[in-house]
């Protein structure tokens, strides 16, 4: 199976020994991402609805990088130190995934990288996207 590393400077570089994502088997795996300004390096302490726009845009930029859209998404996982924020952050999310949403799950975490309260990670399939119900 070919591995390859996916990156863009769209989004935030990795803090650590991982990449931004990587493509295998016709999927993309996208790191978690946290509210990273791609720009500054800076995480964004605004409300958590800039939070999670910030953290989708940068995921669709990897998505981008790697020749899917938000739609090619099957999977996501959001972690929230508050779960008081569920429905701040499904507000936004839902407005990236307004037909045929990924799976997902939504877990509650003590502690996430630079105390961040969120963070959400994703897996893409590169094969052709329907919007057609079986």
């Amino acid at each position: 199976m070919d591995r390859k590393i996916v990156k863009t400077d769209k989004a935030p570089q990795a803090i650590g020994p991982y990449s931004q994502a990587i493509e295998a088997g016709g999927f993309v795996f996208i790191s978690g991402q946290i509210p990273i300004d791609p720009k500054t390096g800076n995480v964004v302490q605004e409300d958590i609805k800039s939070q999670t726009t910030l953290i989708m845009e940068n995921a669709k930029a990897i998505l981008d990088s790697s020749g899917c859209t938000m739609a090619s998404v099957v999977k996501t996982t959001i972690y929230l130190k508050d779960m008081a924020d569920f429905g701040s952050v499904n507000e936004v999310y839902g407005e990236y995934f307004t037909v045929d949403p990924p799976a997902r799950a939504t877990v509650e975490v003590s502690r996430l990288p630079k105390d961040v309260a969120l963070e959400m990670d994703f897996v893409a399939w590169k094969g052709q996207v329907s919007n057609n119900s079986m």
